[in-house]
């Protein structure tokens, strides 16, 4: 039986539909990108013709929408003494 996918959304260009991707696969998430022909073709990155859609499989599609509105929410973004590699100190 072959997997059914949808749209999840349209994204204007393809570098933040690539993040996207990323984003989602590193979750669990598959995802395919779909561009129109012509706006790939001469480099368009605006406009209709610039959007990409990040599809999803069907059957995840609600857990792909939570994940990117916690992700836009900023729920992951590090501390910044985790990024720096440095420990959190703590209030004694």
């Amino acid at each position: 039986m072959e997997q059914e996918w949808v749209v999840l959304e349209k994204i204007a260009g393809e570098l933040q539909a690539e993040i996207l991707k990323g984003f989602l696969e590193a979750q669990g998430i598959p995802v395919m990108l779909s561009q129109e022909g012509a706006g790939r073709a001469i480099g368009l990155s605006v406009g209709p013709l610039g959007e990409v859609e990040l599809l999803v499989p069907a059957d995840l599609r609600l857990e792909a929408e939570y994940v990117l509105e916690d992700y836009r929410a900023g729920k992951f973004e590090m501390d910044e003494d985790l990024e720096s590699g440095e420990a959190p100190v703590e209030d004694p």
